[in-house]
């Protein structure tokens, strides 16, 4: 059957018996909280063309969410019940026009017929318009990726290739092959480009072998004028899938053509690829993106934040993030879009408190255990008291103010009560805990030492 035939045998009698089936997939695999809150608002919408899935969201912030985090899964769950879905648009429902494609099914995604290979040429891959090199927060931690990465998209000859670039999960490094891709194809309008998983190469090259035809897809990836493999650890002990990845970047390599590949860890620390593909990737160049210190974090806020005008977000909060998600900056970036799409669906404001209560079980995970003890004795150290005079009856400014930073660090880096962090400093009143945390956080907007202080012990005490 031809493509264009088999796309128009998709009713909407059909998309809506596979919805069905895939929210309850969601709601199993992502469980009741997460999907209640994010994933039971889609709605199937009503679609002009065949081969296309839209859902709606009631607004921006879900939609963002959905588009970082199930745009790939709700193609795929689609593409198992309806093959001949491509594509999955998901946009804001009170929006007057679409998001752009979410995702796409790239023309190797299911084996064709020779004839249709010439027409799909023309497409283009799923590249993510958010991911450009001017939107990439550079410091010294990912600065000779970036470059690398900036230098092979650059019309010309390449001065290398292929590029290998690792870090660990959450870093960079999908953004980095995105921005090559867009750039790629700026300046060079004709090109073909595909960006797909090393995950999505296995299974197309499994279909296509399942199929009897695998000449489309052979065809497609070798002659590409730039190709980008993400995530080449998902292949690792896949034999098959492996000795067609190493003849297709063999041949991309020999005739002179670009290719990117991206891994959690250099090519000698993958266990389980064959050392002839290691040998052929170490050829080129490879870059690593190192973790993000405090200072490239909060530079990633600062842009994120830029982007959502409508969002209050204030700095101790912001500051917090910094300091606590440490892991990766997908993960940093999450948690502020969490926390920007609860205030907007609640209505209230972001502070602290609410902070704590939307992101608590980030912020738990990640948080080092710290006792009123070790906070007594880092603030004593910093304003060069003994510990003892934090719980003495002194009420001289030279120590009521740093026992009202103790008692407001005390509250925000444990668990304990308010009359539990009292007694701890001297036997005094919750009331007089209370005062003391709202008294250093009025503080901290028109005080600079005070504020600089208390950054300075939070870096400390959590570091």
């Amino acid at each position: 059957m031809a493509i264009a035939g088999a796309l128009k045998a998709t009713s909407g009698t059909e998309l809506d018996k596979a919805w069905v089936r895939i929210r309850g997939h969601l709601r199993e695999s992502a469980g009741a909280r997460l999907f209640d809150q994010w994933l039971k608002p889609l709605a199937l919408a009503a679609s002009d063309e065949a081969d296309t899935v839209r859902l709606s969201l009631p607004s921006a912030f879900m939609t963002n969410w959905v588009r970082n985090n199930y745009a790939e899964r709700l193609l795929q769950e689609f593409r198992a019940i309806v093959p001949t879905i491509s594509q999955v648009i998901i946009e804001t429902a009170s929006a007057s026009a679409p998001l752009p494609v979410l995702a796409r099914i790239d023309p190797v995604a299911a084996p064709a017929a020779p004839s249709a290979i010439a027409a799909m040429a023309g497409a283009r891959p799923a590249l993510d318009s958010r991911f450009t090199f001017d939107r990439f927060v550079v410091d010294g931690s990912n600065r000779v990726a970036w470059n690398a990465a900036k230098a092979l998209a650059e019309p010309g000859t390449p001065r290398f290739s292929p590029l290998f670039l690792h870090s660990g999960t959450g870093m960079g490094k999908t953004h980095l092959m995105h921005a090559i891709g867009t750039a790629f194809l700026e300046a060079q309008p004709g090109a073909d480009v595909i960006y797909m998983s090393a995950e999505r190469f296995m299974f197309e090259f499994v279909q296509a072998m399942r199929a009897r035809d695998t000449f489309a897809f052979k065809a497609r990836l070798r002659s590409v004028d730039l190709l980008m493999i993400d995530d080449l650890q998902f292949i690792a002990g896949k034999d098959a899938t492996q000795e067609e990845f190493f003849y297709t970047i063999n041949e991309v390599m020999s005739a002179g053509k670009r290719l990117v590949v991206s891994a959690d860890r250099c090519p000698q620390g993958l266990d389980g690829v064959e050392a002839r593909i290691l040998s052929r990737l170490s050829v080129g160049f490879v870059a690593d993106i190192k973790p993000a210190d405090l200072t490239l974090r909060r530079a990633v806020l600062a842009r994120k934040l830029a982007d959502m005008p409508d969002a209050r977000v204030p700095a101790d909060v912001l500051e917090l993030l910094a300091v606590r998600l440490t892991s990766s900056i997908r993960e940093l970036e999450g948690a502020l879009n969490r926390l920007v799409a609860y205030a907007q669906l609640t209505g209230e404001a972001i502070d602290m408190d609410f902070t704590q209560a939307t992101l608590g079980d980030v912020l738990r995970g990640v948080q080092k255990r710290v006792t009123i003890d070790e906070i007594q004795r880092a603030v004593s150290s910093y304003f060069e008291l003994k510990p003892i005079e934090l719980v003495s009856a002194r009420r001289a400014r030279v120590v009521a103010r740093p026992r009202q930073i103790a008692m407001y660090l005390a509250k925000r880096l444990t668990t304990r009560s308010l009359p539990e962090i009292g007694r701890k400093f001297g036997g005094r009143d919750h009331s007089t805990v209370i005062h003391a945390v709202r008294r250093i956080e009025q503080l901290r907007d028109t005080d600079m030492d005070v504020d600089s202080a208390v950054r300075t012990l939070l870096r400390d005490l959590e570091g």
